[in-house]
């Protein structure tokens, strides 16, 4: 039984049609974030699974009931807002309590339901503060106690780490995966953050001006992406997109890709990863997208193409980054970003030798965008 399923769903604003027949089905305790960049429409799905924005047509489902008319009371969701949406006038324990005290909840149950929820997100030292004398995580974490204590059917989250200073976020992140683990909830989640996606989800949608480009896996949308803007919003630093013409024929493909002032580089196509549509691109420009970590340091005990295909490349700018090594190389009409371990030693200015896994290469069709191969 799927805990949430959005059928067909439009929304209209004055003419302009924001959602575009939106469907997906979220299966009970599973974690689904809906991600975009701003005006992609995620916040206004949310608002419409949550009934704070009446769809134009299209059904909403929770628990297979049909409450696409209902009010947000009607639902039996719980919502955390970006902008924690906290009672100024009431301490910890009256803002968690709150909810429950409107539903006729008897005290004692109310009580021991915050003191269960205080616990679980480690604030019971916090509950009789007002929200001003809190940091923003702490008041983050009331407000998701708040949606915690009401037990519903499925939890909304609206881009509820926005607020937060960078290491707050890595640290509510973290607490956020957790709690969803302990817990086994249904969560739809949104956010323009491709890291919280790929971190938190169990499955990501991936939204561009109202339709869900690609709905999977955070593997299948990272390694597997369904067109150009998938492979390029997803990742940091983003795919590599480089220019490149096809040669030759099934069982023996080939990429040549030309840099102003060098050598032209021919990058063979693995057999085993030839598709029929690749036919049609011969003697054609297409696009050749590389993630940084798809490049590695030049090593002499590797040989053959499985293992990578060797390069030769100048740095123009290294940017250590403790963990590892970003370099900005030129090749085909513009520059790359490679990955590389913070050992290797490097110049600006120097080749350097390099192999690239055309193993975990991916093709797109230049004209529609579309992954080819």
């Amino acid at each position: 039984m799927s805990a949430l399923e959005i059928r067909s769903v439009r929304k209209e604003f004055g003419g302009e049609r924001v959602l575009k027949d939106v469907s997906l089905a979220i299966e009970s305790g599973e974690f689904l974030i809906l991600v975009g960049p701003s005006g992609c429409g995620k916040s206004t799905l949310m608002n419409a699974i949550a009934g704070l924005e009446p769809v134009t047509s299209g059904e909403i489902h929770i628990a297979d009931e049909d409450v696409t008319w209902r009010t947000p009371a009607e639902r039996d969701i719980a919502m955390v807002f970006q902008s924690y949406a906290l009672y100024p006038s009431m301490t910890v324990r009256g803002n968690i309590s709150f909810g429950l005290e409107m539903r006729k909840v008897p005290k004692a149950e109310r009580e021991a339901t915050v003191e269960r929820v205080a616990d679980l997100l480690q604030i019971s030292h916090l509950l009789e503060r007002k929200p001003s004398q809190l940091s923003g995580g702490q008041r983050q974490r009331v407000a998701m106690g708040r949606a915690l204590a009401r037990e519903p059917k499925v939890y909304l989250f609206d881009e509820p780490l926005s607020n937060l200073d960078a290491k707050l976020r890595v640290d509510m992140r973290t607490e956020i995966k957790k709690l969803h683990q302990r817990l086994g909830t249904t969560i739809v989640y949104v956010t323009h953050d491709q890291i919280e996606a790929m971190t938190l989800a169990d499955r990501i949608a991936v939204m561009r001006d109202g339709n869900i480009l690609q709905l999977g896996t955070p593997d299948e949308v990272y390694n597997d992406p369904v067109d150009i803007f998938v492979a390029g919003f997803m990742g940091s630093p983003s795919m590599n997109f480089i220019t490149a013409s096809l040669e030759g024929g099934a069982g023996g493909y080939r990429l040549r890709i030309v840099t102003a002032g060098e050598e032209a580089l021919v990058l063979p196509w693995p057999v085993s990863r030839e598709t029929p549509a690749m036919a049609e691109q011969v003697g054609r420009s297409i696009i050749l997208g590389l993630r940084p970590e798809h490049f590695s340091e030049e090593d002499s005990r590797l040989s053959g193409m499985d293992e990578g295909t060797p390069v030769s490349a100048r740095v123009s700018v290294a940017e250590p980054t403790g963990a590892d090594i970003l370099l900005r190389l030129p090749l085909g009409d513009g520059e790359v970003t490679a990955r590389v371990g913070p050992k290797c030693t490097v110049v600006p200015g120097e080749r350097l030798g390099l192999r690239v896994d055309m193993g975990r290469a991916v093709l797109f069709d230049s004209q529609t965008e579309q992954r080819l191969a």
